[in-house]
C-alpha cells in the first residue's frame, strides 16, 4: 500500500511541475487563462503536498543523510507553492502575499530542521525571524555596501543556475544516486536564494500597501451624487453639465424624438444646410490656416505705417547734385563755405579746456 500511496506521489509531483512549465508559454500573466492554468497548478502542488504530509515524509528526527534522493525534490514543493501564489493577481493583494510569506517561511523552516541551510542562508533566516515586515538581504543601509551586497547575490544565484545546468547535462544515463543528489541539493541551494530575494520583494511591498488608503466602506454614500440633491435641494432642470443638450445644439432646445415613426413631424424643426460646411471641416488642421501670403502682409503692413524705411548702408550715401541745375550747385557751395569758415573759427581742441597744459 505504501508503495502505491509513493507511486502517486511521484505521479502528482509530475502532473504539478508540468502545470507549472505551462505558465511560461503565456504572454500576460494577468490574463483569464494563465490566471486559470496559475490556480490549477497551485492545486496540484497543494495535493502533493497532502501526500507528502500523509506519508510523514519528513520528520525533525532525522538528518539529511536520512533522506533518500527521490524523496529530496519533495523539499520544494513549499517554494513553488509560494512562488506560484504571489503570482494571483484576482485577490486581495495583502492576503496573497501573507499567503506566499507564510510557504516560504515553510519551506526554509524544512531546510532548518535538516540543517541544510549554509551558514550564510541561516544568518539571513534568523534575521527575517527577528523582523519579517522588513527584512532585506542587506543589513546595511549604506548604499554603495547594498549595490555591492546585490551584486554579491547575483553572481551567486547566477553560478548555481550554472551548476545545476552542468549537473543535469552530465548525468550519466544509469542515473547514479550521487549525482541525482547532488542534482537535487544544487536546486535546493538556488530556491533557498531565490527564496531569499523573494521575502524581500514581498516586504517592500507590503510596506508599500500599508500606506495606500483603506477601501471605503460598502455603505457609504456615493461621492458621485450631487450634494444638493442628496439634501433634497435643487431638484429643477439644473445641471453642471458644460456641453449643451443636443436638442438645444439644433436650435430647437426641446426634448423628445422630432419625427415619429411613420415620419409625421412632432415638432416644429428648421432645416440647416450644414452638411457642406461640417464635410469640409472634417480633414482639416487642428491649427489656423494663413489667409494672406508674406508678401501681402508686408504690403499691407506698409500700407498701414508699420514699416520704417531708411538706414542701413543707403542712409550714407549723399545723393548725387545734377550739375545742370544751377541753384542746387549754388546752395551745394554756399553751405560747404560755411562749413569752412565754421572750422577756421573753431579750430580742433579749441573746446577741450579741461586737458590743456
Amino acid at each position: 500500500m505504501a508503495e502505491t500511496t509513493h507511486s502517486n506521489l511521484r505521479t502528482l509531483f509530475v502532473s504539478a511541475k508540468k502545470d507549472r512549465g505551462i505558465l511560461d508559454s503565456y504572454l500576460e500573466s494577468s490574463s483569464s487563462g494563465y490566471q486559470a492554468r496559475l490556480k490549477a497548478a497551485i492545486a496540484s502542488y497543494e495535493e502533493c503536498q497532502g501526500a507528502v504530509d500523509r506519508l510523514a515524509l519528513f520528520s525533525r528526527n532525522e538528518s539529511l543523510d536520512d533522506l533518500s534522493s527521490e524523496n529530496l525534490r519533495y523539499l520544494l514543493i513549499h517554494f513553488y507553492l509560494g512562488e506560484l501564489i504571489s503570482k494571483i493577481n484576482d485577490l486581495d493583494r495583502r492576503e496573497v502575499l501573507k499567503h506566499a510569506q507564510l510557504k516560504y517561511q515553510a519551506y526554509l523552516d524544512l531546510l532548518d530542521s535538516y540543517d541544510i541551510l549554509s551558514p550564510d542562508d541561516r544568518k539571513l533566516h534568523e534575521r527575517y525571524l527577528d523582523n519579517s515586515d522588513l527584512f532585506t538581504t542587506a543589513s546595511t543601509s549604506d548604499p554603495a555596501t547594498r549595490r555591492a551586497a546585490k551584486i554579491a547575490r547575483y553572481r551567486h544565484e547566477k553560478e548555481l543556475k550554472q551548476k545545476v545546468e552542468y549537473l543535469k547535462a552530465n548525468q550519466n544515463v544509469e542515473y547514479e544516486e550521487s549525482t541525482v543528489r547532488a542534482i537535487h541539493l544544487a536546486q535546493t541551494s538556488l530556491c533557498t536564494h531565490q527564496t531569499f530575494a523573494a521575502l524581500e520583494a514581498i516586504a517592500q511591498e507590503l510596506q508599500i500597501l500599508s500606506l495606500a488608503p483603506s477601501h471605503p466602506p460598502s455603505h457609504q454614500t456615493d461621492r458621485s451624487e450631487d450634494d444638493r440633491v442628496r439634501r433634497g435641494g435643487r431638484r429643477d432642470n439644473y445641471s453642471e453639465r458644460l456641453d449643451p443638450p443636443i436638442t438645444s445644439l439644433l436650435g430647437s432646445g426641446r426634448a423628445g424624438p422630432i419625427l415619429d415613426k411613420g415620419g409625421k413631424p412632432l415638432q416644429p424643426f428648421t432645416l440647416l444646410n450644414r452638411r457642406d460646411q461640417l464635410q469640409k471641416g472634417v480633414f482639416r488642421p487642428g491649427h489656423n490656416l494663413p489667409t494672406m501670403t508674406i508678401d501681402e502682409y508686408l504690403e499691407e503692413e506698409k500700407r498701414r505705417g508699420g514699416i520704417i524705411e531708411g538706414g542701413g548702408e543707403q542712409s550714407g550715401r549723399r545723393p548725387m547734385v545734377d550739375e545742370d541745375d544751377m541753384n542746387k550747385a549754388d546752395e551745394e557751395t554756399m553751405k560747404a563755405r560755411e562749413w569752412d569758415e565754421f572750422k577756421e573759427s573753431n579750430p580742433k581742441g579749441s573746446g577741450n579746456t579741461l586737458n590743456r597744459g
